[in-house]
C-alpha cells in the first residue's frame, strides 16, 4: 500500500491497495502492476525471467529491474537459440558490460541454462509444456494476509529445483525457482487486500 499525509491529492492509482515488497518506486510499481503474478506460456518470457531470476541471486529484484534492458542488449533479447552459441569472446565482452551485473558466473551460467533450455524444448514441445507440470497445469493461489506469510520455497519449487539440476540448469535452487514460479504466475502470491490478487487470474 502507498501511504501519504494527501492521501486526498493521489491519484487513483496510487490509491490502490498493493503488495508491501513494492513500496513507492515507480519500476516496481508498474512491475507489480502489470506483471508480477500473471501466468506466462511464453517460452521466450519463460527464458528471461529465468536470466533475470538467476542474476538476482543475493541482490535485490529492484537492482535486476533497473537493468533489465541492458540484461535485453546483453543477452540478444533473450533469443534462447542465440544465447545457446555464445562464443568466449561474446561472454568476455558481456562481462565488461556495466549494464548488467558482471558476475562471471551467472554470466556462463545464462549460456550454459540456454543450451539446457533448448533441450527441454525438443524434449517437451516447449519450456512452458515442462515447467507448468509442477504445478499441473494450474496456477496455486495462496491467500496471504501480509509479505511475512509468505514462503520463500514450496513443494513445488523443490522439486522444480532439483529436475532443473539434473538437467544441467544454474542457479536454479528452490528459492530462486520459487521467486520464478511467483513472476510468471504459477503461483499467485498477491496478498489478499492487493488490487491484483485476482485480475492475474
Amino acid at each position: 500500500m502507498v501511504f501519504s499525509h494527501n492521501f486526498q491529492d493521489l491519484s487513483p492509482m496510487e490509491k490502490l491497495e498493493r503488495c508491501g515488497w513494492c513500496g513507492t518506486d515507480p519500476l516496481y510499481l508498474k512491475y507489480h502492476d502489470e506483471e508480477w503474478g500473471v501466468p506466462v506460456y511464453d517460452d521466450k518470457k519463460l527464458f528471461e525471467f529465468l536470466i533475470l531470476e538467476g542474476a538476482q541471486a543475493g541482490l535485490s529484484w529492484l537492482t535486476i529491474l533497473k537493468r533489465r534492458e541492458g540484461y535485453r542488449n546483453a543477452f540478444a533479447d533473450f533469443e534462447v537459440e542465440k544465447v545457446a552459441k555464445f562464443s568466449k569472446l561474446q561472454i568476455e565482452s558481456i562481462l565488461q558490460d556495466e549494464g548488467i551485473i558482471r558476475n562471471k558466473l551467472k554470466v556462463n551460467a545464462a549460456v550454459t541454462n540456454a543450451q539446457a533450455f533448448i533441450k527441454v524444448q525438443k524434449e517437451f514441445g516447449s519450456f512452458s509444456e515442462y515447467i507448468w507440470r509442477f504445478t499441473d497445469g494450474k496456477v496455486l493461489m495462496n491467500h496471504p494476509k501480509s509479505m511475512s506469510d509468505l514462503p520463500a520455497t514450496s513443494p513445488e519449487s523443490d522439486a522444480l529445483s532439483k529436475d532443473l539440476k539434473k538437467r544441467g540448469f544454474k542457479f536454479v535452487g528452490s528459492t530462486i525457482m520459487y521467486a520464478h514460479m511467483q513472476a510468471t504466475g504459477m503461483v499467485n502470491d498477491h496478498v489478499e487486500h492487493c488490487w491484483r490478487k485476482y485480475q492475474c487470474i
